[in-house]
């Protein structure tokens, strides 16, 4: 994985008429984890998807490398959000064969399950799975996608001590690897990390 580099300046970010930053400016290097904190409603959601390319700001640049158009910076990103894309009635094992050939993944399948902990209840449908074997299974997706920028929204929801222990890990893995992360949270992600606090505009 090449050193690439993750550029914010002077963004603002506006929702349903409502300031939530203003001239945001900052910079993630490969293998750096940032960690965006601050109460609910300050903006950090509403960063990531600004970020990913799904919502505009109402003012500034964000540029992946020399990538700033959002749909050619979106193809260098995995998401990790509030959504597992789990279908109730595909099995574990279904849902990450379809992502591994969307993503053209050359990890067996087997092997990322055993590593995130469904190995037993790969072929178990995705409607009886608790919310933390979910997660895991987001998170295997989003080992699968090979892309270098990781965003992610509230990574250790749901998850036990053990899946926060796993969380972690890939976080340091990937970085390791000269990955990037932005992540949205209220815990510590357990690892070196920049912290950028976000405050609810008035």
């Amino acid at each position: 994985m090449s050193p690439e580099f993750l550029t914010v300046e002077n963004l603002t970010g506006i929702r349903g008429q409502r300031l939530l930053f203003r001239d945001l400016s900052f910079r993630v290097e490969a293998g750096q984890v940032l960690s965006l904190e601050g109460p609910n409603g300050a903006g950090k959601t509403s960063l990531l998807r600004m970020i990913a390319g799904f919502i505009a700001p109402a003012a500034g640049s964000i540029a992946f490398g020399a990538l700033s158009e959002p749909e050619e910076r979106g193809k260098r990103i995995g998401w990790l959000g509030h959504h597992d894309a789990a279908k109730p009635q595909l099995t574990p094992r279904e849902v990450l064969r379809f992502f591994s050939e969307l993503y053209g993944a050359r990890e067996p399948i087997d092997g990322v399950l055993t590593a995130v902990g469904l190995a037993q209840i790969a072929d178990l449908p995705c409607q009886y799975l608790s919310a933390g074997q979910k997660k895991r299974l987001a998170l295997a997706r989003l080992r699968l996608s090979g892309r270098p920028l990781w965003l992610m929204d509230e990574p250790l929801a749901a998850l036990d001590a053990n899946g926060k222990a796993l969380a972690a890990a890939m976080i340091a893995e990937h970085c390791a690897g000269g990955g990037l992360v932005v992540a949205a949270t209220h815990e510590k992600l357990g690892m070196p990390c920049e912290q950028l606090i976000l405050g609810a505009a008035a």
